[in-house]
């Protein structure tokens, strides 16, 4: 039992991903843009089935091509939204999430990060 204890811990320490890098079961997710020294953007495409594994982000701007039904995980717990194609949103960061593609067209969205945000 002492065993399972440790994993759990050693997995809970690991470091997170950043969306830019987090996959799903192996595949990427996310395909960089453009990178310059002050912005990065990258398309990060959701087929039915396929999610975003736990991952965190920066303050970015987001902007969804192709919108679809995706089941969202955060510490607050879990929802289902639709997201509608053409819709955008600014997050000023979030210490962790995950999404799967619940619904049965492929998602498709636009992620802008500033950098040198905390």
């Amino acid at each position: 039992m002492m065993t399972a204890f440790w994993l759990t811990a050693a997995i809970a320490a690991a470091p997170l991903p950043s969306a830019f890098d987090a996959g799903w079961k192996g595949e990427k997710v996310c395909t960089l843009l453009y990178e310059n020294a002050s912005v990065r953007a990258a398309r990060c495409v959701f087929p039915p089935g396929m999610g975003h594994e736990r991952h965190f982000h920066t303050p970015h701007w987001g902007y969804i091509v192709a919108g679809g039904t995706m089941r969202i995980t955060t510490a607050a717990g879990t929802v289902d939204r639709v997201l509608a194609s053409g819709s955008n949103w600014w997050s000023d960061g979030i210490a962790w999430h995950e999404a799967v593609n619940i619904g049965t067209t492929t998602a498709v969205y636009v992620i802008v990060e500033p950098k040198g945000t905390p």
